[in-house]
């Protein structure tokens, strides 16, 4: 009767380690699911300077970032040399790319069809006005800096 009862017993128990198996997904599968969730077009935190870093609100320091990029360039280009060579050039794009070690490149940004310009001799201008630029802490996705680049529009004559 003992032996019965143990080899029930025994049956049950392998019978029942079926119902804990859970099928494991392929670690493939699992980086591909995850891979397709992310926004790669968007950072979780945008790029972001000393001064606006008291700012909790994701926007509105967002926006301080941009206000005072924008700022500081319109300043530093505001010299006689980009109105004496082009008189007419009252708004410049700016490309501004923000690496992860924090170094900033800014580049002229013109339509491919604007050829009225010699975007050699403005970046130059430009490399020169914007070389002391104050530190900007990269952006920032699932925890890693990463490079951004985005266009702003600075206005070179303010009448």
């Amino acid at each position: 009767m003992k032996n019965t009862i143990a080899f029930f017993l025994l049956i049950i128990a392998f019978q029942g380690c079926q119902y804990f198996e859970k099928n494991v997904p392929a670690k493939e599968e699992l980086l591909q699911e995850e891979l397709q969730k992310i926004n790669w077009s968007q950072v979780d935190e945008f790029p972001t300077l000393y001064s606006c870093d008291s700012i909790q609100d994701k926007e509105a320091r967002k926006q301080c970032f941009f206000d005072y990029l924008t700022q500081t360039i319109q300043e530093k280009l505001a010299t006689d040399t980009l109105k004496i060579l082009y008189p007419n050039l009252d708004t410049i794009q700016v490309k501004v790319t923000v690496f992860p070690d924090a170094k900033l490149k800014f580049e002229p940004y013109f339509p491919k069809s604007s050829k009225i310009y010699d975007t050699e001799k403005i970046d130059s201008i430009m490399q020169v006005r914007l070389k002391d630029f104050p530190v900007v802490e990269p952006a920032i996705k699932r925890g890693i800096k990463v490079k951004s680049q985005f266009i702003l529009p600075v206005i070179l004559k303010s009448e």
